[in-house]
């Protein structure tokens, strides 16, 4: 796996590691860099199975695996502490390596993610496979704006949702790819784990998400014990792209006041 490192280059730079959602590709994180570059260190990453790094993936592949492959590639380049900003299915691989790789992670900010699957967003996942097997792909393709983005964005940005089908379509995952990485995304479920993920969580949403609700948000935030829940009125799935400069506000506010009450690195791994 091919890591990007950009922004502060200190060794000891506070690093974000950014994390995609279901699409796996450094890209979506366009609208973050300017803005995030001038104060961490970021790493961006392809996900197993995608983009550059698109290998076939086993059967039975797991949300344990994708934060296992993640956390050896940051050994690899000998970054030790981290704070994971994830979208989506990226928010849930921070929690799972928070659970897991809890002296590495510093903090996790879930956007638009979720404790347990909510039966809506199942829905919504299902009618996409439906169209992924039944249809084709480029059905698929062209249906995914409709869970990503507010309607009115939509209709303002038709040319560039045209440069985005066209684009996924010649450079999809592939079918058992995709089928396998949503599988081991529906079947995260951190109930039993929730009260081991000590490290501060930011979980922000949208209101008018269709794909995930925010109450997922307001559930997920509540059963951790550093929880919070930050909430946008407006943007969709993908706020962080349609509403990029009001997310990244809030984003580094939270950064800031979480890294003024972070226990001192010493402390977390004593006993490791």
């Amino acid at each position: 796996m091919q890591l990007d490192i950009q922004g502060l280059t200190a060794r000891d730079a506070p690093t974000l590691v950014l994390s995609s959602g279901l699409g796996g590709v450094a890209g979506f994180w366009q609208p973050q860099l300017t803005a995030l570059s001038k104060r961490y260190r970021l790493v961006t990453y392809d996900q197993r199975g995608t983009g550059r790094s698109a290998t076939a993936l086993p059967e039975g592949y797991s949300m344990a695996a994708m934060a296992a492959e993640l956390a050896e590639a940051l050994a690899e380049q000998q970054i030790r502490r981290y704070s994971i900003i994830g979208h989506a299915l990226g928010g849930l691989i921070g929690l799972q390596m928070a659970l897991d790789y809890p002296a590495q992670v510093e903090r996790v900010a879930v956007i638009n993610g979720w404790l347990t699957l909510n039966p809506h967003t199942a829905r919504c996942f299902k009618v996409r496979q439906d169209l992924l097997l039944n249809v084709g792909v480029e059905a698929f393709v062209r249906a995914q704006p409709l869970f990503l983005y507010p309607a009115e964005w939509m209709a303002q940005h038709q040319q560039r949702l045209e440069a985005e089908d066209n684009h996924q379509q010649q450079h999809f995952q592939g079918m058992e790819n995709l089928l396998r990485r949503l599988n081991a995304l529906t079947s995260a479920d951190f109930r039993a784990d929730a009260a081991r993920i000590t490290q501060p969580v930011l979980a922000i949403c949208s209101q008018d998400d269709l794909l995930v609700p925010w109450s997922c948000s307001a559930q997920l935030a509540a059963a951790l014990p550093a929880g919070q829940l930050v909430t946008m009125p407006w943007g969709g799935h993908a706020m962080s792209v349609t509403d990029s400069d009001n997310f990244n506000t809030l984003l580094l506010r939270w950064l800031a006041e979480s890294a003024q009450t972070e226990p001192a690195a010493s402390e977390l791994i004593t006993g490791v």
